[in-house]
């Protein structure tokens, strides 16, 4: 996996957009292969150790979110189940599931780009998350929802 070098002193905002960045590129291999674009990786400690993107259409499951496939990525790499010292960089809002599989696992912290209006997780009353996860909305969103929004002109013909 990947390393960066963030001291503790570097700037939160840039770190946090540089790592949305890198889950954009997920989101465009995503949408390269005809898959709704949201992609996502896993961070601990500047380290990246995991990512992922939708795979929903070549595995024929619809459990094979970006967000599933980075946790089981980044729970191999570090070799345990929970995710306590990470955070969670994902270009779309997660759904209830993958919210649900974040408090299993109890990751440390959430950052998401675009809101998703219509299945995204804080549409559902209560708090699906952990309740030591810390959360940020809205990093890099208009790049995040663009990308949505082109796959389903795409998709849609028009």
């Amino acid at each position: 996996m990947s390393f960066y070098n963030f001291s503790g002193d570097a700037d939160p905002i840039l770190e946090d957009e540089h790592f949305m960045r890198l889950a954009l590129e997920q989101a465009q291999m995503a949408f390269d292969e005809e898959e709704i674009p949201i992609g996502a990786i896993v961070v601990c400690q500047g380290r990246i150790v995991g990512r992922g993107y939708n795979l929903t259409e070549r595995l024929n499951d619809v459990t094979a979110h970006a967000e599933m496939q980075a946790f089981t990525a980044a729970s191999q790499t570090l070799g345990g189940k929970y995710l306590k010292d990470c955070t969670l960089y994902v270009t779309i809002e997660p759904c209830v599931m993958c919210a649900g599989a974040s408090y299993w696992m109890q990751i440390a912290r959430i950052v998401y780009g675009a809101k998703e209006e219509k299945r995204g997780f804080s549409t559902k009353s209560g708090n699906l998350l952990h309740p030591k996860t810390e959360l940020k909305s809205g990093v890099l969103a208009q790049e995040c929802g663009e990308l949505m929004t082109r796959f389903f002109k795409t998709k849609r013909g028009y």
